[in-house]
C-alpha cells in the first residue's frame, strides 16, 4: 500500500482538498492509497475543512465535510511513503523536523508534479475569492493525475 500525505498550514483548504481528490481518484481507479493531510499549524485540529472548500469539493461530485484537521508530526515519516507540501514555507517546516535523509527525501512540493522542478506553490485560497478555490482545485487534481501516472510506472 503506498501512503500519501498532503500538508498546508491549517489543514483545511489546500491539503483538505488534496485529501479528497486522490482518494477519490484511488477509489475510482480500485488503486490501494492510503491517503491524509495534515497542517503545519495547530490552528484548525478537529475541524471540518473550510465550507468554500468543501463546496467547491461538492461541486466535482466529492465529499469532504468528514474530514478533519490534524497537525503534522515527526511520526508523520515514519507512517507515509510521500509528504506533498503546498508551498515552501511548509516544506521547510516539515523538513525541519526531519532527522534523517530518508526523512527529507520523502518531502516534496506538490506542484514539482506537475511543474519539474519550478517550486511553485499552491496559493492559499482562504483569503481569496471564489475563484481562488477553483483555481486550487484545478491545480491539485492535475497535480494527483500526474501522482497516479508515476505510481504506475
Amino acid at each position: 500500500m503506498t501512503k500519501v500525505l498532503f500538508v498546508c498550514l491549517g489543514n483545511i483548504c489546500r491539503s483538505a482538498i488534496a485529501e479528497g481528490i486522490l482518494k477519490n481518484k484511488a477509489k475510482t481507479l480500485g488503486l490501494n492509497i492510503k491517503v491524509e493531510s495534515a497542517g503545519t499549524a495547530n490552528y484548525h485540529i478537529g475541524e471540518a475543512p473550510d465550507k468554500r472548500m468543501q463546496a467547491k469539493a461538492i461541486e466535482h461530485n466529492i465529499n469532504i465535510s468528514n474530514q478533519r484537521g490534524q497537525q503534522f508530526y515527526y511520526n508523520d515519516f515514519n507512517e507515509f511513503d510521500y509528504i506533498f507540501a503546498m508551498d515552501e514555507s511548509n516544506m521547510l517546516n516539515i523538513l525541519s523536523l526531519a532527522k534523517t535523509d530518508d526523512d527529507k527525501n520523502k518531502v516534496k512540493l506538490l506542484l514539482n508534479l506537475s511543474f519539474p522542478n519550478e517550486n511553485l506553490s499552491v496559493p492559499d485560497p482562504y483569503y481569496g475569492g471564489e475563484q481562488g478555490f477553483e483555481d486550487v482545485y484545478q491545480m491539485v487534481d492535475k497535480a494527483c493525475d500526474k501522482f497516479i501516472l508515476n505510481l504506475n510506472k
